[in-house]
C-alpha cells in the first residue's frame, strides 16, 4: 500500500499583509529609517540621565541635569565662546588630520611597494607608533614652543598611525594577479600604484582614514592641554578646574556629536569612491 506524498506549498500572503525581504529589518532599508533607529540610544540615554537627576541619584556637581547642560551652552554661545572654541578645535583636528592623511598615505605607500624601505622602516615605525600621546607633549613644547604648531603636529602624529597601517597592510596583500596583468599592459611605478594598487585598497584606504579622523579627535584633548587658552579640550580641563560639570558634559556631547558629524561626512565621500574605483 503505498503512502500518500506530501509536498510543501509555499502560502502565498494574506490580503492586507506585507512582507519585507529582510523582514523586520524593513526599516533599515532607507537612510531616513536608519537615522531614526539611530535615533533611539541617545534619545534613551538622555531619558535616563534626566531621571537619575530628577530622581536626585546624582548631586549637580556630580552629574548636572539636562537642563542645565542646556543652560550651559546657551550662556557660551550668547557671549559669543561657543562657535569659537567649535571653530578653533575643528580647524586643529582638519589640518592635523590632512598633514598625517597625506603623510600616511605616501609613507604607506612607500613601505607597502617596498621590500627595501619595509625592511628598513618597518621595526623603527612601529616602535614610534607604541609611544602614548602625552608622551609627545613635553618634546614638542621644547622643539616648537605652545604655539599652534605643536598642537598641530601632536594631531597629526595621531592621524597617521592608522591610515599607514591600514594602506601599507592592504598593499602587502593585493593580488600579485592582479599586479601582473597591470604590468603586461605596460604600466609600472607611480602609473601602476594609482591605476592598479591603490584602486584595489580604496576600502582599506577609507577605513584608515575615518580610524585617523576618530584619532585625530582623540589627540585634540592632548593636543590642546599644550597651554591652549581655546578649544572645546581646553574648555573640558578648564571645567573640572572650576568645577563646571554642566560645561565639562557639554564639551563632551560637543566632542562626540562634531565627530559624528566629520566621520559622517567622510563617510558620504568613502561610498563615492568605493562605486567609482573600487
Amino acid at each position: 500500500m503505498s503512502s500518500p506524498v506530501t509536498t510543501d506549498v509555499a502560502t502565498p500572503p494574506q490580503p492586507g499583509t506585507t512582507h519585507s525581504p529582510r523582514g523586520t529589518r524593513g526599516a533599515l532599508r532607507t537612510p531616513a529609517g536608519r537615522a531614526a533607529v539611530g535615533v533611539l540610544v541617545p534619545v534613551l540615554l538622555v531619558a535616563a540621565w534626566w531621571a537619575a537627576t530628577a530622581a536626585g541619584l546624582f548631586s549637580p556637581v556630580q552629574l548636572p541635569a539636562p537642563a542645565s547642560v542646556v543652560r550651559a551652552g546657551l550662556d557660551l554661545a550668547a557671549d559669543g565662546e561657543l562657535g569659537h572654541h567649535i571653530a578653533i578645535s575643528v580647524q586643529r583636528v582638519l589640518l592635523g588630520f590632512a598633514i598625517g592623511g597625506v603623510l600616511g598615505l605616501l609613507v604607506g605607500s612607500v613601505l607597502g611597494l617596498s621590500t627595501w624601505a619595509d625592511a628598513l622602516l618597518s621595526p623603527t615605525i612601529g616602535a614610534v607608533r607604541a609611544v602614548p600621546s602625552l608622551a609627545w607633549v613635553p618634546l614638542l613644547i621644547l622643539w616648537m614652543g605652545i604655539n599652534e604648531d605643536s598642537k598641530v603636529t601632536l594631531i597629526a602624529i595621531g592621524a597617521f598611525f592608522p591610515i599607514f597601517t591600514n594602506l601599507y597592510a592592504a598593499l602587502k596583500h593585493v593580488d600579485p594577479h592582479l599586479v601582473e596583468a597591470g604590468r603586461a599592459f605596460g604600466f609600472h611605478g607611480l602609473r601602476l600604484l594609482r591605476t592598479v594598487q591603490l584602486p584595489a585598497v580604496v576600502p582599506s584606504v577609507f577605513s584608515g582614514l575615518r580610524l585617523a579622523l576618530a584619532q585625530a579627535w582623540l589627540f585634540l584633548v592632548a593636543a590642546e592641554l599644550i597651554a591652549a587658552s581655546m578649544g572645546l579640550g581646553w574648555l573640558l580641563s578648564d571645567s573640572q578646574n572650576n568645577g563646571r560639570t554642566d560645561r565639562l558634559i557639554l564639551a563632551i556631547i560637543l566632542l562626540a556629536v562634531i565627530g559624528k558629524v566629520t566621520d559622517t561626512i567622510l563617510g558620504v565621500v568613502e561610498q563615492r569612491a568605493n562605486r567609482r574605483w573600487a
